[in-house]
């Protein structure tokens, strides 16, 4: 198929880099996550997506996924490749507020299901900063402020809609291609090109905090409280004003088995004295409570759940070079250093942290460490490659942790 022909069976939009929007379209959230792409093929439904695949592999370019754009690692861009672009058409969400069912477009961001479930007193596990698209987020697993109680983002998926290497439009849940379903709750964009999620709501009080269950805190009488009542859907915004768009991003995931005060302390020294008014540093100490994602059996979805809560170190830069990459990069992993060098008693696994942080994880990068789906996915691995083999055998999507076809 030619790109002449592709044009004219499209139905959403083709940007080349010979397009005035071009810069636009292969932008990212992260300053130093955008490639240049051979073509963005920003879809508007399953056939666009059954003919980007289709010219993708006439013209053997590779394939990735952007939905909301948030990988910092580069894993919705692809340079000389073609980008399968949801993000323009695809970002409907439609609420059954009796069935207590949200339908998401592959395209939209946390925002926007946040806001149209609690109009209806309900909500999902989202993640921690709303412009996330909401099908990384998903795919890899999903942590959220709503955890302790409902899980991860992936526990509450109860349907996708897919389109697969052959152009097949699939619909998976537990009853109907529940392989893929397994194979969708954690493993990525291994298996196709999710076109909408179907995610299951909980009710949700209009307004979150409550003073009172903080009372331990208060008395111990803060030289600093800002704490206040806010709307719900405001609770994931919170983080946003760090992590806004434009900026040069990199992340290492990790993990550790419980606090400790000299790691810590260690760390923040080395926090201070690597940041200035050019890169910003921080350590994350995620403490979800692990109990409802625990209790799942670990061979219901392909997501690795560990007992260790996470970690993520993020370094934030302004300019786009290679010099101020490689000095954020370096200062990175002096603090993995010092945190991991605090844990020995964690598996090579578990020190990987969380899949979705991962900087090793998306292939053509300078970082990419071949094979590490093996690592990453476990036990769970052999049963994925099963997976891989029915519904991508040739591996065409292999963008982001790629399991190698039984």
């Amino acid at each position: 198929m030619s790109l002449a022909t592709l044009k004219t069976l499209f139905a959403g939009d083709i940007v080349t880099p010979a397009d005035s929007d071009y810069p636009i379209a292969i932008a990212r959230w992260a300053l130093n996550a955008a490639r240049r792409a051979k073509v963005v093929a920003f879809v508007k439904n399953e056939a666009d997506v059954k003919l980007a695949i289709k010219y993708a592999c006439d013209e053997k370019l590779p394939i990735a996924i952007r939905g909301g754009g948030h990988s910092p690692a580069g894993a919705s861009s692809s340079e000389g490749g073609l980008v399968i672009d949801l993000s323009r058409y695809l970002t409907t969400v439609r609420v059954d507020a009796e069935k207590r069912l949200a339908y998401v477009g592959g395209g939209a961001l946390w925002a926007s299901v946040d806001r149209a479930a609690i109009i209806h007193g309900l909500a999902t596990v989202a993640g921690t900063v709303s412009h996330t698209g909401v099908g990384g987020l998903t795919l890899g697993g999903g942590y959220g402020w709503l955890s302790s109680e409902h899980g991860m983002v992936l526990d509450n998926l109860v349907q996708t809609t897919v389109v697969t290497a052959d152009g097949s439009i699939v619909v998976a849940n537990e009853e109907n291609h529940s392989e893929l379903f397994f194979g969708l709750r954690g493993g990525g964009s291994n298996f196709g090109v999710v076109t909408e999620f179907v995610y299951q709501l909980h009710p949700q009080r209009a307004t979150v905090y409550g003073r009172e269950h903080f009372k331990a805190f208060h008395d111990l009488a803060p030289a600093l409280d800002d704490t206040k009542e806010i709307p719900y859907e405001e609770l994931n915004d919170m983080l946003n004003p760090k992590f806004f768009h434009g900026q040069c991003v990199y992340f290492k995931g990790l993990a550790h088995s419980k606090p400790e005060y000299k790691v810590a302390s260690k760390a923040f020294e080395k926090i201070i004295s690597g940041s200035d008014s050019e890169l910003n540093m921080t350590v994350g100490y995620e403490y979800f409570p692990l109990g409802k994602i625990g209790a799942q059996p670990k061979d219901k979805t392909a997501f690795r759940r560990d007992p260790t809560p996470s970690v993520v170190i993020a370094g934030i830069w302004k300019e786009d070079s290679p010099a101020a990459t490689e000095r954020a990069k370096h200062i990175v992993h002096e603090l993995a250093a010092i945190i991991t060098g605090g844990y020995s008693d964690l598996t090579r696994a578990q020190r990987c942290g969380y899949s979705n942080y991962d900087n090793e994880a998306v292939t053509g990068e300078k970082e990419a460490v071949p094979d590490k789906a093996r690592v990453v996915f476990g036990e769970n691995y052999p049963r994925l490659q099963a997976v891989k083999k029915r519904y991508d055998p040739d591996n065409i999507f292999n963008k982001w942790f790629p399991i190698t076809p039984a």
